[in-house]
């Protein structure tokens, strides 16, 4: 009898073992707070349905705010060589390493999140992939669209920007700030609310979504827009994306569930999160009545012109790579309404 129990606990604890082997737990690091859209509202609910679809095989350990250590700068490689088995990253925090799907980043490129983040999948895994070697894509989006955000000055016109020093997200950013009159000072979105509280700043070019997860409403009073359904100032290209080396080490199985939830129409559901949720964060603006100006249409038709350079400067630099700069641009311009 005794012999039947220990039997029979060794077998209970092998099966324990043998399912816990079973498990996948994907590590997925990024650089927002829990508390931001891109947690709460894409990664969990994206974690919650591999693991419902996995019947519980595969699952999530998400470590926001760069818990795992280093930089909004280093996580595309920390999915590359296996830190990390997920990360959702923004590319251009990497300056002129991905420059094909920069087209994305160009000034008043983009109109619709949606479409543009549906668009940005086919354009992306067309023409880039080079680019992104050693990470497997799932998806690629964009967010609500940038605007300018200031503290003391409220940028009205082209003559504003004059002696001003504005954050800038990305490459094609820094070239848009310098073309409007700025000083550029290009930084990661999570030290952009020091630096404006600091003064180090006058303005940054920062989405309405994250506003309030990293309490910007608070530092910079003055807000300045972009009518609805015009182009948005400015957009930032991310990419959540999974070490390959771990995808390859799959079970078929649970590779098809990361390809079911992986694609186009998933990187739509992402931009058009991003987009609904620039509302609520105008709307932490609106509650401690700080000033909005949406720019005129003859005055933005002034910052379009004067950014038109830009777009031209992308072109010629596909072309000395190479590649075909106008029909990028123009496939990029089709994806992005």
């Amino acid at each position: 009898m005794k012999i039947t129990k220990q039997i029979a606990a060794a077998a209970l604890l092998f099966s324990a073992g043998f399912a816990s082997a079973q498990t996948v737990t994907l590590k997925l690091h990024h650089f927002l707070p829990a508390g931001s859209t891109a947690h709460m509202n894409f990664m969990v609910p994206w974690c919650d349905k591999i693991a419902k679809d996995s019947g519980g095989k595969m699952k999530c350990q998400i470590y926001p705010s760069m818990q795992m250590g280093g930089t909004p700068q280093q996580l595309f490689d920390q999915a590359k060589d296996g830190v990390a088995d997920i990360v959702w990253t923004v590319p251009g925090y990497q300056a002129g390493r991905f420059p094909i799907t920069e087209a994305f980043e160009l000034p008043f490129m983009v109109y619709s999140s949606e479409n543009a983040s549906r668009g940005l999948w086919h354009y992306a895994t067309k023409n880039a992939m080079s680019d992104y070697k050693g990470v497997k894509p799932i998806l690629f989006h964009v967010h609500d669209g940038s605007l300018i955000h200031s503290t003391k000055k409220h940028i009205k016109t082209l003559e504003d920007f004059k002696g001003l020093k504005v954050r800038a997200p990305t490459r094609q950013g820094t070239k848009m700030v310098t073309t409007l009159g700025a000083t550029p000072v290009p930084m990661p979105l999570p030290q952009a609310a020091e630096a404006l509280a600091k003064g180090v700043i006058d303005g940054a070019l920062i989405p309405w979504e994250v506003i309030p997860s990293m309490k910007f409403q608070e530092i910079a009073k003055n807000h300045t827009e972009v009518a609805a359904g015009s182009p948005q100032m400015l957009n930032t290209v991310f990419i959540f994306g999974m070490n390959q080396a771990k995808y390859d080490s799959l079970p078929p199985d649970l590779k098809k569930v990361i390809d079911a939830n992986s694609g186009a129409e998933p990187s739509a559901w992402v931009g058009k999160i991003f987009a609904e949720d620039a509302a609520p964060g105008r709307k932490s603006a609106e509650a401690l009545k700080n000033n909005f100006y949406v720019l005129p249409a003859a005055e933005l038709a002034r910052w379009v012109k004067a950014t038109s350079s830009v777009a031209d400067e992308w072109v010629k630099d596909m072309n000395a790579k190479g590649l075909d700069g106008k029909r990028l641009l123009e496939e990029a311009k089709a994806a992005s309404r």
